[in-house]
Parts: C-alpha cells; sequence; structure tokens
C-alpha cells in the first residue's frame, strides 16, 4: 500500500502553486494549468499544516529574491531512472545560469538523449525546486517550459540569466 499523497496551494507571483507531499518529503510542485499534471490529483488529500511549512518558506525567500535558503526535504515518488538522473543534473544547475539540452545530454553520460532528455525535464514533478527552467535550447531559446514559456522567462529573469 502506498503513502497518501497531501497537497496544499500557495499563492505566487507566477500564480497559484499546488504542492504535494508523503510522509517522507515533499514530491511535487506544480503550476497552475502546468502540463503533465499529475493522473492521480483526485485522491489527493488537502493538509494545509506544518508539512508544508519549510517549502512554503523556500518559496517566499525565492520569490522574495533572498539568500539561498535549504530546500525542504524532497521525496520523489515517480519516474523512471532515466529521469531521475536527468532531474538530478538539474538540481545542479546554479542559480543565474543556464545548461542546454544537449549539456544535460552530455553531463550524465547520455550524449546522444537530447530528445529523451528533453522530455524528463518536462516531466519533472518538483518544478522550480529542480529548476528545469534553467535548460535553454542550443541557441539560448527558451524552448518549452510545462508551467508556460512566459513563466519560464520570469523566472531566469528573476534569477539574473536573462
Amino acid at each position: 500500500m502506498s503513502s497518501p499523497i497531501y497537497f496544499t496551494t500557495v499563492k505566487s507571483p507566477l500564480g497559484k502553486i499546488t504542492l504535494t507531499a508523503t510522509d517522507h518529503g515533499l514530491c511535487g510542485l506544480y503550476l497552475e494549468d502546468q502540463k503533465h499534471w499529475p493522473k492521480d490529483s483526485a485522491a489527493w488529500q488537502r493538509d494545509d499544516g506544518a508539512r508544508f511549512d519549510p517549502a512554503r518558506a523556500w518559496l517566499a525567500n525565492y520569490f522574495a529574491g533572498k539568500g539561498k535558503v535549504r530546500l525542504p526535504k524532497m521525496a520523489v515518488t515517480s519516474g523512471t531512472d532515466f529521469q531521475k538522473r536527468v532531474w538530478k543534473a538539474l538540481a545542479d544547475i546554479p542559480q543565474g545560469q543556464t545548461q542546454t539540452y544537449g549539456q544535460v545530454a552530455e553531463q550524465i553520460g547520455s550524449p546522444n538523449a537530447v530528445r529523451a532528455v528533453g522530455a524528463a525535464v518536462g516531466r519533472n514533478p518538483l518544478s522550480i525546486l529542480v529548476p528545469c527552467h534553467r535548460v535553454v535550447g542550443s541557441n539560448g531559446a527558451l524552448t518549452g517550459y510545462a508551467g508556460g514559456v512566459e513563466r519560464k522567462r520570469w523566472l531566469l529573469e528573476h534569477e539574473g540569466a536573462l
């Protein structure tokens, strides 16, 4: 039997954000109307309590442009091994910098898997916390973002990467 998934919502400059967590940690951060919304969301249980306080604090500091704050405990509950390798690589992209999909593919040891990297980036369940918005096209173009390209632009401008 799997652990229940709890959710809460928070307001942000990008609109409503839905946070999800299990008893083991944060497992999702979803922007309103983003692609790839989890199919099991109807079974989530609302919890506006303390389990989400670290994520709320991190987001408040991030959107306020304050210094680095320790990330909340995360517990990824989905994804293939390949996707998890990509998401781990995303977490290593420093704030204020970008990498191309090709660079991420090289970093995970799969230089010919650029399209697969793009698909994995799009399925990242912890948007913003695992910074998929920092991945750009080979020419620097803001190609795709599950939360919408305008939000991607906003995040990169907020971080000083554009």
